[in-house]
């Protein structure tokens, strides 16, 4: 009984400790340690105007729209609800079954010139360019690096994230996309430029610029639809980005669609993740 005891106490302290895991790699990026679990992939129930009563429980910016909900017969109540039925999509569940670490920030110009030796970036000459993200960067390109620094950190760890281990990532854990009030908090977004990483909040894995700054590659096909699938194309002309940039809107901040690659170039940059198990310590 007390051999047992002792197993669940090392157990529970192990769980723990893996929680708030991060480190730090050869080049100064920072990773924390995303634990496996679940997330329904492409649910979307928009909302519809409904009688007075329950009007005022809808998003502020959405009221002002409709016109706080006056002015509408039955009969277009009835409409608006069937048409927002149709429109709505289940989505599917989805089980990860394996932790990884997730860099905190997307890669930053300074990073990419420690490692590849030159900077690609449309906006290399603003002041303190070094923390801004790297953009102007294709699939390939973004690939490249993360060949390279395989090899200076000798194992093949990093790569890109699928488009589902991001999304999961991006949300933290929340079953559903971000209120509109938060977005300002968290996103760079209507900027004529990039702005300097983590220096709006994180989201509560203590990940930053999941939306806006710039665009983000990830691994997966783009598959000519809204949402993911729940087999991502084995093959095709354009990769996911996810996570809009700085020049989208509050539209266009959702961790839940994706847009297909290579968008404007100079806002498409790149985060990268580093498979848990190669990890030695």
């Amino acid at each position: 009984m007390k051999a047992r005891m002792l197993l669940m106490i090392f157990l529970l302290s192990g769980e723990a400790t893996i929680a708030q895991k991060k480190l730090t790699n050869c080049v100064g990026m920072d990773f924390v340690l995303i634990k496996p679990g679940t997330i329904v992939i492409g649910e979307f129930k928009p909302p519809y105007p409904v009688p007075d009563d329950t009007v005022k429980s809808l998003p502020h910016d959405y009221m002002m729209w409709m016109g706080d909900g006056r002015g509408y017969n039955e009969a277009e109540f009835r409409l608006a609800k069937e048409m927002a039925l149709q429109a709505s999509k289940e989505g599917f569940l989805f089980q990860l079954s394996k932790p990884f670490y997730m860099a905190t920030t997307e890669v930053t110009q300074g990073q990419w010139k420690k490692v590849m030796g030159n900077n690609p970036s449309q906006f290399k000459g603003l002041a303190g360019a070094d923390s801004l993200p790297v953009e102007n960067v294709s699939w390939d390109e973004a690939q490249a690096f993360i060949k390279k620094l395989n090899r200076l950190e000798k194992h093949k760890g990093y790569r890109l994230p699928t488009e589902v281990e991001w999304e999961y990532a991006a949300r933290a854990g929340a079953k559903n996309d971000i209120p509109w009030k938060e977005i300002e908090a968290s996103a760079n977004l209507n900027k004529k430029t990039p702005m300097a990483v983590a220096s709006k909040k994180p989201n509560a894995w203590g990940l930053y610029d999941m939306l806006g700054n710039v665009w983000e590659w990830v691994d997966d096909y783009y598959n000519e639809r809204l949402f993911a699938d729940r087999e991502p194309p084995s093959k095709g002309n354009q990769h996911v980005l996810k996570g809009a940039s700085f020049v989208g809107d509050v539209k266009n901040a959702t961790y839940m669609t994706h847009a297909g690659g290579p968008g404007n170039g100079w806002d498409v940059g790149f985060r990268i993740v580093k498979d848990a198990e190669d990890q030695d310590d």
